[in-house]
């Protein structure tokens, strides 16, 4: 059985083409720059390649390209769009109306392009999406939305309500959603798998560290809290976004600079963050890079982050009364085996004893990197929401 995962943004549409009889990657790309002039990247799993400007005025014609890539020219997969069983699309927000993975109708749709305002970037861009897809897709090939914030779902109310008027959750579900809950899932799922435990008995820091990065505390396989609230602004310092800052502040900030709402949100999305404090840039490597040729301000921010991760670790061990394995994920947490040195410093408090030998060096690789002795086990965990998805989707329309 062949599925195609989509991952649509406000100019791009991301895919795999998966067969789901061995979860092995036939072919993905990238539709970019949709809206503006538009270009496609497409790989194939055997190595061959394929990439090209396009007209790619709206996602419609993005998808039609993706079929194209994949049913024709040299580095053609499949014969025809026949071949595919089902389409899974990565929804960002579900709000408190979707709390698992569910196949598309068009009322479904119109519910997901509702909830725009709650994630103005993403939402109306994955409903231009879904309705793309099903113009050019074989009638009676299934649609499932899968939704960041489902996993989430599970936090009690006394995690994502905040001390606002109660009328603003009732009437503006003003609360805390959480993101990255695809990735969490799978990664928490996963580390049961490689400690050889019921995930069931686990409290587990999951800590997805990126452009945008949040850390989950994932107990007995479900989330209790984490770090992104309303939006994907809240929790840990990130490439260009604050991350939580006192809202009196920004309110300040606002008024001195004499932004705009709208100004102020850009401000603190796209200018701030790593790229803000340090001045350098928004890339982890450079911030890395620029702090070990003694850019102070890179350094600074770099040490934030760390910090800022420490006090997840330590605040979310409390609310799950205990703690068992702390993960890495994500393009930082994957990668940059010094951030999580800086982060395990100093934890033994906590039960974290990280073998340095494991750790040096090691990127993208699903490895445990603390000691025997640690009390608590540290794991690098690649994650994979494509697979997820792909996995959701085969199960609904398997149903």
């Amino acid at each position: 059985m062949i599925i195609l995962v989509v991952n649509a943004g406000s100019s791009s549409l991301k895919y795999q083409l998966i067969d789901m009889n061995d979860e092995s990657v036939i072919a993905k790309g990238n539709c970019d720059r949709i809206g503006i002039d538009g270009h496609i990247s497409h790989k194939t799993g055997d190595g061959r390649a394929f990439e090209a400007d396009c007209n790619f005025p709206t996602h419609t014609e993005a998808f039609m390209k993706l079929v194209e890539a994949l049913t024709t020219g040299e580095a053609k997969v499949i014969d025809s769009m026949n071949a595919i069983s089902a389409v899974g699309h990565r929804v960002v927000q579900g709000a408190d109306i979707f709390d698992k993975s569910v196949i598309v109708t068009d009322e479904i749709i119109d519910k997901i392009d509702e909830l725009r305002e709650l994630a103005p970037v993403h939402n109306h861009a994955h409903a231009l999406a879904l309705r793309a897809c099903k113009n050019v897709i074989p009638e009676g090939v299934p649609q499932v939305a899968v939704f960041d914030t489902a996993f989430h779902q599970t936090m009690p109310p006394k995690a994502y309500m905040f001390g606002l008027p109660y009328d603003d959750y009732a009437n503006l579900h003003v609360r805390k959603y959480g993101f990255h809950g695809t990735s969490h899932r799978f990664v928490s799922s996963a580390l049961a798998d490689a400690m050889g435990k019921d995930i069931k008995d686990l409290k587990i820091v999951s800590c997805h560290l990126g452009n945008g990065s949040s850390i989950t505390a994932v107990d007995g396989g479900k989330s209790v809290d984490t770090s992104m609230g309303f939006t994907p602004l809240d929790g840990v310092v990130m490439g260009t976004r604050t991350g939580s800052v006192d809202p009196s502040a920004v309110t300040y900030v606002a008024d001195k600079h004499g932004f705009t709402p709208a100004e102020m949100s850009d401000y603190m999305n796209k200018k701030s963050g790593f790229l803000g404090v340090s001045g350098v840039g928004s890339d982890n490597r450079d911030i890395t890079n620029a702090a070990e040729h003694g850019n102070d301000r890179a350094k600074l921010v770099s040490d934030m982050l760390v910090y800022e991760i420490k006090k997840y670790i330590g605040s979310y061990t409390a609310v799950m009364n205990g703690l068992d394995a702390v993960l890495f994920t994500g393009g930082i947490g994957e990668n940059a085996y010094d951030v999580r040195e800086k982060v395990c410093e100093d934890m033994e408090i906590f039960g974290i004893k990280l073998d340095k030998s494991a750790n040096d060096g090691l990127r993208g690789q699903l490895k445990k990197i603390s000691t025997e002795d640690s009390k608590v086990e540290v794991w690098v965990v690649p994650t994979n929401e494509e697979l997820l998805i792909a996995r959701d989707t085969l199960a609904l329309i398997s149903e």
